[in-house]
């Protein structure tokens, strides 16, 4: 009976170890279970990192790569682009050029110029050069044959800048242009007011809506005309009087390249002369060539456009005058200036490359000349100086 009463004591006992064992058993399995999932999971964000570690590598080489590749088709664009510029001019200028085409009728494709189409070419030849020569007054017979004199008048501004009269007005008036890119003109009454040395304080100021750009702008008929600053070609017409845009105009091939080698400021030079108002400019079509555009002042309408034969290589000024192209050719140092190239825009035959007519009596160089077909004098911009030129001409 005793044996059976300790038999029921131990039996809870021993089942509540066995229990415990058995729960023991299983946190552990649990423990071990966890842990390897921890393992393996450790593993795979192991194995995800050096992933990421590749794709960002890869990703790097990848951008790289493209970068590279984006960079030579924008090179490639730009040049494809100017290449397409280049033709499109060389076009233009071939259908100015070219009236009429022959065709081809031979078996050896050679091109066979009827006479009546030739008879045909030079009565249009004819025809528009008696309209240039209207166009331009032929009654301009004289000649530039050297330069007299010349008159210091005063130093005043820096480098770069223009001054001149309007030939078109009777007033005596001086207009003083300072520097290559500004939007204020200073207006004197006459010379003497200008040369006086308070001259700032007796001057009328002008402002300008948009500034100009380079020195090549001039005054005619109570306008200034100029380059407008930050645009490729387009040339501004200001009443100086209403002080307001009268008009304006886009210089077909003009803007890309200096007019001038040694006045790289001035992409357009505008000209007055017997005839009214040019505009000078070179283009790489040409060669850098000086291409010269007759303008119809009222209008601001192009009339025609003349390749001319002289170089803008080593030029630093150049103006019209009869009709006529003069070019100014200085050395980079600045040393004497020289009319090296001469071109009579209604007979070619008239050219003279190196004709021997130099500035007196001056070392340096000049950012403008301008011509004034009422007086026969150039005014020029020489380093700060304003200087008058007296002109020597006979009959052509």
């Amino acid at each position: 009976m005793a044996v059976l009463q300790v038999h029921f004591l131990l039996m809870p006992f021993l089942m509540s170890i066995m229990g415990a064992a058995q729960h023991s058993m299983q946190d552990a399995a649990l423990l071990s279970y966890i842990d390897q999932r921890f393992l393996s999971l450790e593993k795979r964000l192991e194995k995800c990192n050096q992933d990421v570690l590749e794709y960002v590598d890869e990703f790097r080489d990848f951008s790289q790569t493209v970068l590279s590749r984006l960079a030579g088709l924008s090179t490639e664009k730009a040049e494809v682009k100017s290449e397409v510029e280049n033709l499109l001019s060389r076009i233009d200028h071939a259908q100015r050029d070219i009236d009429y085409f022959g065709s081809v009728t031979d078996s050896n494709a050679c091109i066979e110029v009827h006479e009546d189409l030739v008879k045909q070419q030079l009565l249009e030849e004819e025809e528009e050069k008696k309209r240039l020569k209207l166009m331009l007054n032929a009654s301009c017979d004289h000649m530039l044959a050297g330069i007299r004199s010349l008159k210091v008048v005063k130093k005043t501004g820096g480098k770069h800048g223009s001054w001149m009269k309007d030939p078109g007005k009777k007033h005596a008036k001086i207009y003083l242009l300072s520097g290559s890119v500004n939007n204020v003109i200073l207006e004197f009454a006459n010379i003497m007011t200008f040369m006086e040395n308070n001259h700032t304080l007796k001057a009328r100021r002008v402002f300008l809506p948009v500034p100009w750009e380079g020195t090549g702008h001039v005054i005619y008929q109570g306008f200034l005309f100029y380059h407008r600053y930050g645009s490729l070609n387009e040339i501004i017409k200001f009443n100086i009087l209403r002080r307001n845009v009268a008009d304006q105009m886009l210089l077909p091939g003009a803007g890309r390249i200096p007019a001038y080698q040694l006045s790289p400021q001035t992409k357009i030079d505008l000209a007055v002369d017997e005839q009214g108002l040019w505009a000078l400019h070179a283009e790489p079509e040409t060669g850098g060539n000086i291409v010269i555009t007759k303008i119809n002042h009222v209008t601001m309408a192009v009339e025609h456009s003349w390749d001319s034969p002289c170089s803008s290589r080593d030029a630093e000024a150049a103006f019209m005058a009869c009709n006529t192209l003069h070019v100014v050719y200085n050395s980079p140092s600045g040393g004497t200036s020289r009319i090296q190239c001469v071109y009579d825009v209604l007979d070619a035959l008239n050219t003279y490359i190196n004709p021997g007519l130099h500035f007196p009596r001056r070392q340096g160089s000049h950012s403008a000349v301008h011509y004034n077909p009422k007086e026969q004098q150039l005014f020029a911009w020489g380093d700060g100086s304003q200087i008058i030129y007296k002109l020597h001409t006979e009959q052509k």
